[in-house]
C-alpha cells in the first residue's frame, strides 16, 4: 500500500468529512479509495462503452398499467442471456419494484435498460453498471456431462 499526502482546502475537507460521516465511513482513506475507484470505473465505461460488466437495474412500475407486466416479462425473456436474477415485490396494491441483476456486454445491458425504463407505467428507474472483463471457457466435465458446455467468468477491476 502506498501512502499519499494531499493538500485540500478547509471547506472542501469539511464537506468531505460530513459526506463520510453521513455514509458511515470510519476513515478518510477508504472514502478516498471509493471515490477513486468510482472515477476510474466511469473513465473505463466512457473509453470502452461496448465492454463487459455487471449491472443492477431497478425500477418501480404501476402493475395496473395495461399489459405492462406482460411487456416487461417479454423484454426480460428477449434478453435472457443478460439476466442473472430478478427480484420482484409489491410496494402497495398498484405499485411494484423489480431489481434485475445483469451480466454481459454493457452496450446490450444499456439497450435493455432503456427499453424497460421507457415503458409507459414505469415511474422510476436506475441502472448501475460496473465494468469488468468477461472470460468464457468451454470444456467437458466427464461422467454425467457428456456434452461440452461453457462457463462465463467476470473479473471486476478493483
Amino acid at each position: 500500500m502506498t501512502r499519499v499526502t494531499v493538500s485540500i482546502e478547509d471547506d472542501l475537507m469539511s464537506a468531505f468529512d460530513d459526506f463520510l460521516d453521513g455514509r458511515g465511513y470510519t476513515n478518510r482513506s477508504e472514502g478516498f479509495r471509493d471515490l477513486i475507484r468510482e472515477k476510474l470505473q466511469q473513465q473505463q465505461l466512457a473509453q470502452d462503452p461496448s465492454g463487459s460488466g455487471i449491472a443492477v437495474l431497478n425500477y418501480v412500475y404501476d402493475h395496473e398499467e395495461r399489459m405492462l407486466a406482460s411487456r416487461l416479462m417479454s423484454a426480460q425473456h428477449e434478453h435472457h442471456d443478460l439476466t442473472v436474477s430478478t427480484v420482484h415485490f409489491h410496494i402497495d396494491h398498484d405499485t411494484c419494484l423489480e431489481i434485475v441483476t445483469l451480466k454481459g456486454k454493457l452496450s446490450d445491458i444499456r439497450k435493455f435498460a432503456d427499453q424497460i425504463l421507457a415503458q409507459p407505467g414505469v415511474r422510476h428507474g436506475q441502472l448501475y453498471t460496473v465494468p469488468g472483463e468477461l472470460h468464457v471457457e468451454s470444456h467437458h466435465h466427464g461422467e454425467g456431462h457428456g456434452h461440452p458446455h461453457r462457463h462465463e467468468h467476470l473479473k471486476i477491476n478493483t
